[in-house]
Parts: structure tokens; C-alpha cells; sequence
């Protein structure tokens, strides 16, 4: 029972942001006739405002995100063509991230060098965790099989590690520049709770992504001890 009791309260760790993201998102996305702009036209107003002349806003359905690669901020429908607390909100995060890449952040450069290697990473760490019992059978060397079970587990660690460098930049770009930028008349001195609340919301999923892959290395290792 106290195992039933403790997986249930993980699983509410871990859903539970995400059901309260979407709840904000969608509170907070209703079209509003009193706001100017849609989300694209923000994006690209803060961009050109940057000097990001050269940074595109385009339409996504991938999520909402800046490609650092494509020089890119890219928003969903509803966001790009929306007039809604939310899409200002997430727009201005993105542009955000764009800021952090021209600055050069050394938190962001890490954040790019690992996703860079991420699939390589997950696609090895695969390789190596499937091949470890093989590898034993054939040439019944257990300690091989250790070395290669240790590996696989450092090498989803590295996921664990972009998780959690992500944190502070989603944080940077949700509180040090989109909510200061739109408190700059973007959106009415009522609408700034609510504007926070959507930023705050934004940083719970990568919290839970975060917990989430904390809690699968820690599974992992616990299987293969």
C-alpha cells in the first residue's frame, strides 16, 4: 500500500503542473479586442527593437520555441495570430531566449552544445544499455557488462544535465525580459498578474520535465544496481 500511496503522489508531482499549464494557458488565451497586437507582431516588434533584424518569427506546430540554429522564434496558431494575454506572455518569453543567444549566456551556449549532442546522447545511451546483456552472454566478462550499464546511465544523465540548465534560462527569460518588457505599456498594469501567471505556469513544465527525468535515471539505476 505505501508503494500504491507514493506512486500516486509522483504521478500528481508530475501531472499535475501539466494539468495546471494547460488550465492558465487556456484561462488566459482568450482573444481580448483591447489588445493591439497579435503575438507575432510582438515578437517581431521586440526583435527589431533588439536589433535582431535578422531573427525570423515564423508559424510552428511543434511548440512554441526559438531555433537558435535557424535563427528563429517560432509560435503556435493560436500564439502567432492571437490577441490574448498568453500570446503576448509567450511571444515575449521567446524573443527573450533570442536575447540570451546575442548575449551569449554562458548558461544558454551549454544549453546548445547539449541538445546539439542530445540525440546522438539518447540514441548511444539506447545502444549501450540493449547491448550490455548480449555482450556479457558472449564473451561472460560481467564486469564489461557493469562498465557498459555505467555508461548508459552517465549518458542519460546528460539529459538530466540540459534539464536542469534549462531551468534558469526559462526563468531569465520569463522574469529578467518578458514581464519587465511588457510592463513597458505592452499590457495594461491590470494584466501584469495575469501575464506573470502564464510565465509562471510556462516554468512548471520544464520543473516537471526536469523531476521527471531526475526520477527515470534514478529508475534506472535502481534497476541496474
Amino acid at each position: 500500500m505505501p508503494y500504491v500511496v507514493g506512486a500516486l503522489a509522483l504521478l500528481a508531482l508530475i501531472l499535475g503542473p501539466m494539468l495546471y499549464v494547460r488550465w492558465i494557458m487556456a484561462w488566459h488565451g482568450k482573444e481580448r479586442a483591447d489588445i493591439p497586437g497579435t503575438g507575432g507582431e510582438l515578437a517581431r516588434h521586440l526583435l527589431d527593437a533588439e536589433g535582431l533584424t535578422d531573427v525570423t518569427v515564423e508559424l510552428t506546430d511543434e511548440g512554441d520555441h526559438y531555433d537558435p540554429e535557424a535563427r528563429a522564434v517560432r509560435l503556435s496558431p493560436e500564439y502567432l495570430d492571437g490577441r490574448s494575454i498568453t500570446a503576448l506572455a509567450v511571444a515575449a518569453h521567446e524573443v527573450g531566449h533570442a536575447i540570451q543567444h546575442r548575449e551569449r549566456m554562458v548558461l544558454f551556449d551549454l544549453r546548445l552544445r547539449l541538445a546539439r549532442g542530445l540525440l546522438v546522447v539518447d540514441r548511444a545511451a539506447a545502444v549501450v544499455l540493449v547491448a550490455a546483456p548480449l555482450v556479457a552472454a558472449v564473451t561472460r566478462a560481467p564486469g564489461l557488462m557493469a562498465a557498459q550499464i555505467a555508461a548508459g546511465l552517465g549518458l542519460v544523465g546528460l539529459s538530466v544535465v540540459a534539464q536542469l540548465v534549462t531551468l534558469p534560462l526559462e526563468w531569465d527569460a520569463s522574469y529578467r525580459r518578458a514581464l519587465p518588457t511588457l510592463a513597458r505599456g505592452y499590457l495594461a498594469p491590470d494584466d501584469l498578474p495575469r501575464a506573470r501567471s502564464v510565465l509562471r505556469a510556462a516554468a512548471l513544465t520544464y520543473v516537471a520535465g526536469a523531476l521527471l527525468s531526475v526520477l527515470n535515471l534514478a529508475r534506472m539505476a535502481r534497476v541496474f544496481r
